[in-house]
């Protein structure tokens, strides 16, 4: 790595040759190699785009020029060239760097992001920004092909060439491959294009077309449909063009030299600019290029077999969803599956595969399935819409007015429920509680573990009406799993033990944090009821209001923010039926989480059994409250 640790700023790598720069590529993907094989995170979509990333900070001038990344996995080169060096090798560990572009961390990372389809939509206001302002720099927007599938790329795109702006929107296509003698001459095609002289000479001859009496004008016309007419037969980029696009490509994505070309150039055009750039995914990599979905994101792995490090017999709730799924498609066959882009990782690929007709792979727009699967619910299928918790946000409206309204009967299978872990908090499902609780007919479950997940997806698709089912990432508890699977009586809670003192209602995967939290007050002689709620929505107000008036406090265990989750839910029952016990919400304060391995994270939000053990001590007291207290206290209760 001898070029790359002198690497301290872009401006570093507009001294470097062409032959440094090539060096400079290869140096940058053994490292992220290294790193990533330590860390985990995404490893093909970084290797894919090190040359382009190379040619965009070569030529452009960050921070003073914008770049957005879209989504942002891809932007570890990003950040390996913009003084991030050191500081790499934390890459996703708690306090080190974020695996996405954030504007705290560095005045590079001009937009932060996450998730999808947003870049061209803030890249358009940044360049709005600089010509409101007088300014003068540039604006990019990378894109990739997986992203375009989602609706509001198109949306700014639309806008973009009404408004005319300059702008350059770099389209990182990985899965079309240049053939040899159409790469040639798009090559030759995009330096005549994009020559400001081949733009200033075009513009002279139709200056000069138009001064010719009577016919000028008319040739100028039949000039631009000729023109228009051969577009359309050899231009692939005419969709872009047509939506007010100056369209430049393909160009390959692995050539820094001809890459530096295209963008040096398209840099003097001054409209809407569209390169389309063709790399591949996990390239010098050879297990990333032969699987690049599998290394698109990726736990810890050996560097020389590209095989996971860790590996367990206990099954993720993700398999257990995929396996049920399955088995339910197999009893009926109006089960369908939907996945936004996310097959593999939601756990759909399996049934897509035995049912390939039932399964909808709609790209990155969950809006489109939400609504999609709404109407064929209406129609009498039963549609399984499994979409990661923090995804599923993007569909707020469509889960409101398309499903709830109209009381279709949608099963959301939400994967990825509650702290995600090195992702951070773009990823965190810590809102779906708090964002789904309040809408009418909706019902919401959590599984205590994974063989209860597998209960509730079959009660799901029995229940005539919306669900949703959150459920966390990870192994499950490595519980057995019922051969058979029975209904959930909808809105029922479970009692797993009974005390006198304190009453702890959990739900998801927070309820083994209670049972361990029970065990451990128990050894201090306090006795426990410890409720599994099931249910979110409805809650099962007779038996939590049972233990409520038989223990003198309550705590109540989510893994969710406290703000209009599953703690306030009690509150408000507790409120209506005019009880006074004192509470203890457990859950995630009103911050955006961080980045970091899940054990450590739970560590510092007080989610782990000695941490709510801690909590619980410091709020009750249960040694002032002896036997003759406790009698008034539920004599009280009884004549209220």
């Amino acid at each position: 790595m001898d070029i790359l640790k002198k690497i301290n700023s872009p401006f570093d790598l507009k001294k470097l040759s062409l032959s440094e720069l090539q060096q400079l590529a290869q140096e940058i993907r053994n490292y992220l190699l290294e790193v990533v094989a330590s860390n985990g995170g995404h490893l093909a979509p970084n290797l894919g785009v090190v040359e382009l990333t190379l040619a965009i900070h070569s030529v452009y001038s960050s921070p003073i020029d914008k770049i957005v990344w879209d989504v942002g996995h891809q932007a570890y080169v990003h950040k390996l060239l913009t003084g991030r060096f050191e500081e790499f090798k934390t890459l996703r560990q708690y306090q080190g760097i974020s695996g996405f572009p954030k504007r705290s961390e560095s005045p590079h990372d001009s937009f932060g992001t996450g998730h999808s389809s947003t870049s061209i939509s803030a890249a358009l206001g940044f360049a709005q920004a600089r010509d409101l302002k007088g300014e003068k720099h540039e604006v990019v927007a990378v894109i990739g092909d997986g992203a375009m599938t989602g609706g509001m790329a198109f949306e700014a795109l639309n806008h973009a060439g009404h408004l005319n702006t300059k702008l350059t929107v770099i389209l990182n296509d990985n899965e079309m491959s240049i053939a040899q003698n159409v790469g040639a001459m798009s090559a030759y095609l995009n330096r005549v294009r994009t020559d400001p002289l081949y733009t200033k000479r075009k513009e002279d001859i139709e200056y000069l077309l138009k001064k010719i009496p009577a016919i000028g004008s008319k040739v100028v016309k039949v000039a631009d449909r000729v023109k228009d007419s051969l577009k359309y037969l050899l231009v692939p980029g005419i969709l872009f063009e047509e939506l007010g696009f100056k369209y430049f490509g393909p160009v390959n994505g692995h050539d820094i030299n001809e890459l530096r070309k295209v963008l040096q150039n398209t840099k003097h055009i001054n409209k809407p600019v569209l390169v389309h750039v063709i790399t591949k995914k996990g390239k010098g990599y050879p297990p990333a290029e032969k699987n690049p979905d599998r290394f698109h994101g990726i736990g810890i792995f050996d560097l020389k077999t590209g095989e996971l490090c860790k590996k367990t017999d206990v099954p993720t709730y993700t398999k257990v969803f995929s396996d049920t799924l399955v088995k339910l498609g197999e009893m009926d066959p109006k089960v369908l599956a939907f996945t936004a882009a996310m097959g593999e990782g939601a756990g759909t690929s399996d049934f897509s595969k035995r049912f390939p007709k039932r399964s909808f792979d709609v790209g990155i727009a969950e809006q489109h399935a939400v609504t999609m699967a709404a109407a064929l619910a209406l129609e009498g299928f039963k549609p399984v819409v499994a979409i990661y918790s923090t995804f599923l946000q993007r569909a707020y409206d469509q889960i409101v007015h398309d499903v709830c309204l109209q009381n279709a009967p949608v099963v959301f299978a939400l994967d990825r429920a509650g702290l995600v872990g090195e992702d951070g908090p773009t990823h965190h499902g810590v809102f779906d509680l708090s964002y789904l609780r309040h809408i009418p007919n909706l019902t919401i479950m959590a599984p205590k573990d994974e063989n209860e997940l597998q209960h509730m997806l079959y009660t799901g698709i029995l229940h005539n009406g919306p669900v949703a089912i959150r459920y966390p990432r990870g192994c499950g508890l490595g519980v057995p799993l019922d051969a058979d699977f029975r209904p959930l009586p909808i809105g029922r809670a479970e009692v797993l033990q009974k005390g006198r003192d304190l009453t702890l209602i959990a739900v998801g995967s927070m309820v083994d944090c209670a049972v361990k939290v029970s065990r451990l007050l128990t050894q201090k002689g306090v006795a426990c009821t410890v409720i599994n709620a099931r249910f979110i929505k409805p809650l099962d107000a007779e038996t939590i209001l049972e233990a409520v008036n038989n223990t003198n406090g309550v705590v109540t265990l989510e893994e969710n923010v406290l703000n209009g989750g599953f703690g306030s839910a009690i509150l408000e029952l507790m409120a209506e039926e005019g009880l006074e016990q004192k509470v203890l919400r457990i859950g995630l304060e009103d911050s955006f989480s961080t980045h970091g391995n899940i054990n450590t994270l739970r560590e510092i939000y007080g989610l782990t059994p000695e941490k709510v053990l801690q909590r619980i001590e410091e709020e009750f007291s249960f040694k002032a409250v002896n036997k003759l207290n406790k009698l008034a206290i539920n004599l009280i209760r009884r004549n209220r």
